[in-house]
């Protein structure tokens, strides 16, 4: 069992920066794939970039160059570095892990078994 909890969503003006966190805590938090994901009402929920226990990355094309996900296995933590926001960005961002260590793309929500409760973001040109 693994149990998420995001901060660091907020209202930011389109060009700026942010950075999601998700605190994760369980048995296998330094070792699940852990994920970003996004959703806007009425779309699919989106995964925007995954990494593994060793620190190695997937992104999504649509964010890539954009979006940054790192984690910290010694504290337990999962952040989302997100530059130049685009009024496309708006959404609701989870944090998710799988109850497997491997990644892999696509990003996709079938393959996470836990998640957080979602923090929004809201960006206005």
């Amino acid at each position: 069992q693994v149990q998420l909890v995001e901060s660091g969503g907020g209202s930011v003006q389109a060009g700026g920066s942010l950075r999601l966190s998700c605190a994760v805590s369980g048995a296998t938090a330094s070792t699940s794939c852990l994920a970003w994901f996004r959703q806007t009402p009425g779309k699919e929920r989106e995964g925007v970039a995954n990494v593994d226990r060793y620190g190695a990355t997937l992104y999504a094309e649509s964010v890539e160059g954009r979006f940054t996900i790192s984690r910290d296995n010694a504290k337990n933590t999962l952040d989302l570095q997100i530059h130049s926001l685009q009024t496309e960005d708006t959404a609701t961002y989870y944090c998710a892990a799988r109850e497997l260590v491997t990644c892999f793309s696509p990003i996709l929500r079938s393959s996470y078994a836990y998640w957080g409760q979602g923090t929004q973001v809201t960006v206005s040109s």
